[in-house]
């Protein structure tokens, strides 16, 4: 692999990291934005807050069922629902959502965040998969970086895909 691209993949992944520390960031805390979920029992997308610290229950109340799905248009337009897929599936480890959900409560409570999440540890305790895959990797993994990138490329018309919100 190229220097480029392993350079281009690393700055991904930095780009990705630093996405989700801000979204659980007290800046962000006023938004109301829903993200999709995907449940792994009954297959099927659903929505919910955007802060939601995936596995969360399912559509029928199923533990750890509902992970974080990361939708994209193939047809670079996102209000395009005809052309939107599911580009990849992510979830944190226990002990890294254990960390976030910690944060967000001593938010809600008014308390200093006691505990300080390290950026570095994110990517490593963030897992992905493909949808018709079972195994998860970490996103910092070789396999983790191909499933973050491989639907990013430009459809038979040159469009590039755009992640979706719901």
């Amino acid at each position: 692999m190229s220097s480029s691209v392993k350079i281009a993949i690393s700055l991904a992944l930095l780009g990705l990291a630093l996405w989700i520390y801000r979204s659980l960031s007290p800046a962000d805390d006023s938004r109301d934005e829903n993200a999709f979920f995907y449940d792994l029992t009954e297959q099927k997308l659903f929505v919910v807050p955007r802060k939601s610290i995936p596995p969360i229950d399912g559509i029928h109340g199923k533990p750890m069922a509902g992970v974080r799905a990361i939708v994209v248009s193939t047809s670079g337009d996102p209000a395009d629902k005809k052309h939107q897929k599911i580009g990849y599936l992510e979830k944190y480890t226990p002990e890294l959502k254990a960390i976030f959900e910690e944060v967000q409560r001593a938010r809600l409570e008014g308390r200093a965040a006691e505990a300080r999440i390290d950026r570095g540890q994110v990517p490593h305790n963030t897992l992905v998969r493909r949808l018709q895959e079972s195994e998860w990797h970490p996103l910092d993994s070789a396999e983790g970086e191909k499933i973050t990138s491989d639907w990013n490329v430009a459809g038979p018309d040159g469009r590039m895909p755009v992640i979706c919100s719901p």
